[in-house]
């Protein structure tokens, strides 16, 4: 089980030190807007004061990984408008749209009985999976999918379309969420390979879920942004892994 940090004013004090130093150095780094990076800044003071370095560094990997596979063929992608604005640069609806659902489970694991922690923290693993799984999936797919098709009616739609789906997508999807969530093992976060394996799947479906959103809901309400969508998406991802992780489990006796 991940050994938590003690919850005392000196310990959060000290998170906060730490964000403000590393988010000051980094800020030349085109990973986030300005303002994104005082947002990561709020972001890894949280996560560091409720599960340590280990939260942190992961959510730090997450980020990485996403900027990374984001930048892969990014001249092309822009040539087709298929690119991220601001550059690939993410700004405060980018990281909390991805991490409030994260965020607020780790807040609530050092204040959970022992035997809750577990769940929450592959909730947190979860949330997190699913949205890598869901950046690697939409980045590959618009620049490597060769048949892109709509997720409700199976007919081929152009790449970036709302909703759309692909083959190479798909499997882009579970890669991502499976290497999110050996992150989230090797860094003590998840308990075993069972749970690896749940929240790799479970990655996958919450990424499938948000497509059938997005071509459904998202088109015919203004409210359903993307940053709303990507949150309901880590939601789901942590909903179904803190429901199906019991399942899983051993009997006891």
């Amino acid at each position: 089980m991940l050994p938590l940090p003690p919850q005392e004013p000196g310990h959060w004090l000290v998170a906060l030190a730490i964000n403000a130093v590393l988010i000051a150095l980094a800020q030349r780094v085109p990973l986030l807007t300005s303002s994104g990076w005082a947002h990561a800044g709020l972001l890894g003071t949280l996560l560091w004061g409720s599960l340590g370095w280990r939260g942190w560094l992961a959510v730090v990997l997450y980020l990485a990984l996403g900027s990374l596979v984001t930048r892969i063929g990014f001249r092309r992608k822009q040539q087709q408008g298929l690119a991220e604005a601001r550059g690939g640069r993410r700004g405060p609806e980018n990281v909390w749209g991805s991490a409030l659902v994260g965020t607020v489970l780790a807040l609530l694991v050092p204040l959970a009985p022992l035997a809750g922690r577990g769940l929450l923290l592959a909730g947190f693993a979860a949330s997190f999976s699913a949205k890598l799984g869901d950046t690697f999936g939409s980045e590959i797919g618009k620049r490597w999918g060769r048949r892109t098709l709509l997720i409700t009616s199976l007919r081929p739609v152009p790449a970036g379309t709302e909703g759309a789906v692909s083959l190479e997508g798909t499997a882009a999807s579970l890669a991502g969420s499976a290497l999110m969530a050996l992150v989230m093992l090797a860094l003590d976060l998840l308990s075993g390979w069972r749970d690896w394996l749940l929240v790799s799947l479970v990655g996958l479906v919450a990424t499938l879920l948000e497509s059938l959103i997005g071509a459904t809901l998202q088109r015919r309400s203004a409210l359903l942004t993307n940053e709303v969508v990507n949150g309901l998406q880590t939601l789901l991802a942590a909903l179904l892994a803190m429901l199906l992780l019991p399942w899983l489990a051993p009997p006891i006796g």
